[in-house]
């Protein structure tokens, strides 16, 4: 049987031949697809995120779909429609960029609400319903997302029963002076760009996620993932001495279920065979930064989330034991 370090350093190496650096978001998203979660790329324009998105699809074997999200974009480019039949008067459904392995949504908040709840229903269930019946989407099935955290004209922020639905939250940022110059080298050539081929397959990557199912969590890691969450929602409730709350809302369920199962992956990806301490408090500003919600007041002090999840791995105490 594979083992993680061997899987993640065969695609690794193909994504390298076309996005240079990025080693921390390009596991994260390694992570995802053994979670069986989506990703929200958030970064200023230029950084690689589509291309790093697509050589993964490439690289995986998978089928992969691009949506350009801009605002007069409707429902039924996403999911598909009816089509009507004048030969024999009947109606069949049209299948839209949705039916793929690997979705990318750019620019995801550049479409109104309408648009972006059309994701939800696959996001959630894996399905569709075009016409009032339901489509069963390919296995595997991932939405990758990207979005630009400085232009606010022309968009639509993603509601929390969204972003919720994400596993991560991957912060992109500017690669190093030696990654950009290598960038150069690489991709400054106008007749020649790098070529990626498949070095894995959406059925290897279905065998693996039982793999991932082995990896040992203890009990006391458990309750530390769970103190992790609920104290992201006493943030959120006014303290005793009236002091005011620094979050408006906490951390869902699906926050508990993300930080298990992405450090269960994350575990096997490393040739672990159990969940540390150390790689659940890796993994969390990943998990919980879009998943909380700051107070006028919050911001006003400049607490970020990525502050405030950091508070939390400060006060939490951590289990004894391997970490």
């Amino acid at each position: 049987m594979l083992t993680g370090p061997a899987w993640s350093q065969k695609l690794r190496e193909e994504i390298g031949k076309a996005v240079i650096g990025q080693d921390a978001v390009v596991e994260r998203l390694l992570v995802a697809l053994l979670a069986n979660g989506h990703v929200l790329l958030e970064g200023m324009p230029g950084l690689a995120k589509t291309l790093l998105i697509r050589s993964l699809g490439t690289a995986l074997g998978v089928q992969f779909e691009r949506i350009q999200f801009t605002p007069d974009l409707l429902p039924s480019d996403v999911v598909g429609t009816m089509i009507f039949s004048p030969k024999d008067g009947t109606f069949a459904s049209h299948h839209g960029p949705i039916f793929a392995n690997l979705l990318l949504a750019d620019e995801i908040n550049r479409a109104p609400a309408k648009v972006q709840s059309a994701l939800l229903e696959g996001m959630q269930e894996r399905q569709v319903t075009i016409g009032g019946q339901t489509h069963p989407l390919p296995r595997p099935f991932f939405v990758m997302a990207t979005q630009n955290p400085i232009e606010q004209e022309g968009t639509y922020p993603l509601p929390e029963a969204q972003t919720d639905r994400f596993l991560f939250k991957l912060i992109v940022s500017y690669p190093s002076a030696e990654e950009e110059g290598l960038m150069l080298a690489r991709w400054g050539q106008v007749t020649h760009q790098p070529a990626l081929t498949a070095v894995s397959s959406s059925n290897e990557l279905l065998t693996l996620r039982a793999e991932v199912d082995k990896i040992h969590v203890a009990p006391a890691v458990q309750s530390y993932i769970l103190s992790l969450v609920r104290a992201t929602r006493a943030l959120a409730e006014p303290a005793a001495n009236g002091v005011r709350p620094t979050l408006t809302f906490g951390a869902s369920p699906r926050a508990s279920l993300a930080l298990y199962q992405a450090g269960r992956a994350l575990a096997w990806l490393r040739g672990q065979d159990y969940v540390s301490p150390a790689l659940v408090q890796e993994i969390a500003p990943d998990v919980l930064r879009h998943r909380i919600g700051l107070t006028y007041e919050a911001e006003a002090e400049e607490i970020t989330p990525d502050k405030a999840v950091a508070k939390i791995l400060e006060t939490t105490p951590v289990p004894a034991g391997k970490s």
